[in-house]
């Protein structure tokens, strides 16, 4: 069953390895912090579903423009029974120990980013969602709000920040709240001096254009109904588009022959 599953899986896209991934089970997450993770075996322990099933449903609902309904009706053409609650708690359990284990791989991103806000609907309501990607459409981080001010936007850069690197230029709309939130975060010396920053719909097209990608995932889901959950699936879904753009060191999880469930299940190999 679960070969037939597998089968038909698009390899990776290749991409060129330029540094070593470390693999281990104690993983350096800052120069101060170690992070330890629990054997893939164990994170599944318990489960009525195979561990192969879980990762495929939370993968194909992250990386494709597939309701919850879409995939109940898709494994059961593969002979399988789940209904579409059971697929949201292993989206809502595991994306975030999935999304840990994946950025063991992550390669830098670049020093000049384009930050830029666009809005989406969580239980009827707008929110904001801060992202920035570098100048290679690379993506940086997100943030979401419930507020599009000053503090959100601090919280964004800070977030961004600690995740990520320092950035050398920062690239805005001519939203007010977004230049005072970094000019006072220089006041404060939590962004250094010489961050240059400046204003550019051109520039920001980049970024403008890469909320597409989330957005138009977010669309067939109907509707996003708790602000938690909201964040949980978003991480999943910019996850998935890291993964298609080579934001990953996939070398030593398979290269370019590895499919891409080949690829998922050595990266969450602790």
């Amino acid at each position: 069953m679960i070969a037939r599953l597998l089968r038909g899986q698009r390899t990776s896209p290749c991409i060129p390895e330029t540094a070593g991934s470390g693999a281990n089970a104690w993983v350096a997450v800052d120069d101060e912090e170690m992070q330890w993770f629990v054997p893939i075996e164990d994170l599944f322990k318990g489960r009525h579903f195979d561990r192969q099933i879980i990762v495929l449903c939370v993968s194909w609902y992250t990386s494709f423009k597939l309701s919850l309904r879409d995939l109940v009706i898709m494994m059961a053409d593969r002979g399988i029974s789940v209904t579409h609650t059971t697929i949201l708690r292993w989206v809502q359990r595991y994306l975030p120990e999935f999304e840990k284990r994946w950025r063991r791989y992550a390669r830098s991103v670049g020093g000049s980013w384009r930050m830029d806000e666009t809005y989406i609907k969580v239980h009827g309501q707008w929110v904001y969602l801060y992202r920035a990607v570098d100048k290679a459409g690379q993506t940086v981080d997100f943030f979401l709000s419930r507020n599009r001010d000053v503090n959100a936007a601090k919280s964004f850069l800070r977030s961004a920040m600690k995740n990520t690197r320092v950035p050398t230029k920062i690239t805005l709309d001519a939203y007010a709240a977004s230049h005072r939130a970094v000019r006072e975060m220089k006041e404060d010396g939590e962004l250094p001096s010489r961050v240059k920053v400046r204003s550019s719909q051109y520039l920001n097209n980049l970024v403008e254009q890469d909320h597409r990608r989330v957005k138009q995932r977010i669309r067939p889901m109907l509707g996003l109904k708790r602000f938690d959950h909201a964040v949980v699936t978003i991480s999943g879904i910019e996850l998935a588009e890291k993964i298609k753009k080579g934001q990953f060191k996939t070398g030593k999880l398979g290269g370019c022959k590895a499919t891409m469930m080949e690829l998922w299940n050595a990266a969450l190999a602790a």
